[in-house]
């Protein structure tokens, strides 16, 4: 005969968050797997070059995108995926070195793109107060 008042199992204070595991492991996988096809940034096919990658610091590179077309992108601003003009680029740069003059800068070219293009935003940048520019490639 059971007595009045006792409960069997378990007490009403225990919470069960196996559930609550659960959820989390489904979020996290989710995560992992989508995490990887998120980019950002304009799209460019670089040349490869068998290259040592260098350390980056703390701080986000300033990145100068330069897409088939020949068109300027930089990764600062209002709209980092619209293309910028010449002058616009130029006084974006100036800003952004005012403002953090020890920032590194590197340059994306599209491997179709005129090579002309690249060294004319590589001397804007240049205009703009940038002592040195890095050229990133993909390993082959």
């Amino acid at each position: 005969m059971a007595r009045a008042g006792k409960r069997r199992g378990r007490p009403m204070s225990e919470i069960n968050v196996v559930p609550y595991i659960d959820v989390m492991l489904v979020l996290l996988v989710i995560f992992m797997v989508t995490a990887p096809l998120i980019q950002t940034g304009v799209e460019v096919t670089l040349p490869q070059a068998d290259a040592e990658a260098i350390e980056s610091p703390d701080e986000e590179p300033l990145l100068l995108t330069v897409d088939r077309e020949g068109n300027y992108f930089l990764n600062v601003g209002e709209d980092p995926e619209s293309p910028l003009s010449e002058d616009e680029l130029l006084a974006l740069t100036e800003a952004v070195m005012r403002r953090s003059p020890e920032r590194r800068v590197l340059v994306r070219g599209d491997e179709g793109v005129n090579y002309q293009r690249v060294v004319r935003g590589m001397a804007l940048m240049q205009r703009a107060g940038v002592p040195q520019v890095g050229l990133v490639a993909e390993p082959p």
